[in-house]
């Protein structure tokens, strides 16, 4: 992680669980990590959980990455404070609970769409943008799911997945688009996707989170910061297309 000390790193949904985790793991290697959360001050308290020596490498910007006007906002905040982005790691999302042929559901399913796919768009094409524009060796991780390899049966004790698995494939595509388009513009900037089995967090509903807490394997949220961490210190001539993790003894 070297040649990545000191570089800045954008982490989105980094108020909690995963995104928290990875904030932390990239502080610890170096970074100057910006934090983008809907809950700021949960950021603000993670800060307060580090080292001393490293407080100072976090930085908390208010954000929802279902709003374009937001994430231009926060970007701009991030350039004019520290220059640029060099790594972005993708990781906000959210499941909506609902049915996907129930009526009456189209603000949870649109929220879904917009904040999955739409927020990795915008947070992409400027974290893209501040990286061509400086010609960096800059790197974008997206922090996808086992649900965009293929959509899991939960059986009828538990909620339909509705929207989300669909989101999840859409990334796994637009992680080849985007792997295409950063080739044409002969960049230095490479792109990978993380695809989790079912991790220890709050982004599943009470409902599921009941049942399946306790009942089958999980993984943790450093975990997945781990494996952000040995995708980033890969070569820079190495391009990491897609790494599947899941907790030993997984049944699915």
């Amino acid at each position: 992680m070297q040649r990545w000390k000191n570089k800045v790193a954008v982490v989105t949904g980094a108020s909690n669980g995963i995104g928290a985790a990875c904030a932390q793991a990239l502080v610890q290697a170096g970074l100057t990590v910006v934090g983008l959360a809907r809950r700021q001050d949960r950021i603000i308290n993670l800060k307060e959980e580090l080292p001393e020596s490293t407080k100072s490498n976090l930085h908390a910007i208010k954000c929802d990455v279902s709003v374009e006007e937001s994430v231009l906002e926060a970007f701009k905040s991030v350039k004019d404070k520290f220059g640029g982005v060099d790594i972005l790691i993708n990781n906000a999302g959210i499941i909506a609970t609902t049915q996907l042929s129930q009526t009456d559901n189209t603000k949870e399913i649109r929220q879904t769409v917009d904040t999955n796919i739409m927020g990795t768009v915008y947070c992409t094409r400027e974290s893209f943008e501040s990286m061509k524009e400086r010609n960096a060796s800059g790197h974008v991780i997206i922090i996808n799911s086992v649900a965009g390899l293929q959509v899991p049966n939960l059986g009828p004790q538990l909620p339909s997945l509705n929207i989300y698995p669909a989101t999840k494939f859409a990334l796994r595509a637009m992680n080849e688009i985007y792997r295409q388009e950063f080739q044409r513009d002969n960049t230095k900037v490479r792109i990978s996707t993380i695809s989790p089995g079912i991790v220890d967090t709050d982004i599943l509903p009470p409902n599921i989170q009941s049942i399946v807490k306790g009942n089958c394997p999980m993984l943790r949220s450093s975990d997945v910061a781990e494996t952000m961490l040995w995708i980033l210190n890969t070569p820079p001539n190495v391009q990491v297309q897609n790494v599947t993790i899941k907790p030993m003894d997984e049944k699915f």
